[in-house]
């Protein structure tokens, strides 16, 4: 999957994990209202490698790419 013709842009799959799964990490992982911030990066990283395994995002935006801001301290 090195070269694809579209790719989703990292600040477009931030706003997609936030608005899409985070809501599913908050509600298993964080009731008490406290981020679970491993749980966050495990859900991230987890939701780009299907990203990358449908082609949605290069092999290199998988391994380059940074946390999502929702995801780190």
């Amino acid at each position: 999957m090195n070269n694809l013709d579209t790719v989703i842009l990292w600040e477009d799959a931030c706003r997609m994990f936030e608005e899409d799964v985070l809501p599913y990490v908050q509600e298993q992982y964080e009731k008490d209202g406290i981020p679970d911030w491993p749980a966050r990066r495990e859900a991230w990283n987890n939701w780009t490698d299907m990203l990358c395994q449908d082609g949605e995002i290069s092999d290199w935006q998988y391994e380059n790419w940074s946390q999502a801001p929702c995801c780190d301290r």
